[in-house]
């Protein structure tokens, strides 16, 4: 939601009609990713919504690192946002990795039951 809020504060210019709807999907979108994940039916698919979040999250921080680079919009909130952007993507970035391994360990183990039978 403070991205929500942070794009209702940037201005009617070019930039801000720019980059308020970019921001405003990317930012929304970890956000409702985040939650189908967890509803996900299967590991498979919860790793592959994590990709999506991934994805949202990057995508959030280098709008929010170009709002910063250009010194557009309240600086202390695009800061604030900026590195809750970094660290977030780094979260879920590692909880798809582990997913991932859970995948191929799984994996791993019933190919070696397979071949023990």
């Amino acid at each position: 939601m403070d991205v929500v809020r942070l794009c209702l504060k940037l201005g009617q210019d070019d930039l801000g009609r720019l980059i308020r709807p970019q921001l405003l999907r990317a930012g929304t979108g970890v956000a409702t990713n985040h939650r189908a994940a967890g509803r996900a039916r299967s590991d498979k698919e919860f790793a592959a919504r994590l990709g999506v979040v991934v994805e949202e999250a990057d995508e959030s921080e280098f709008w929010l690192d170009a709002l910063r680079e250009l010194n557009y919009g309240p600086p202390g909130d695009v800061g604030r946002l900026h590195q809750e952007s970094v660290e977030l993507r780094a979260i879920f970035s590692a909880s798809r990795t582990t997913m991932l391994k859970r995948i191929q360990k799984a994996r791993d183990t019933k190919r070696d039951q397979r071949r023990r039978s």
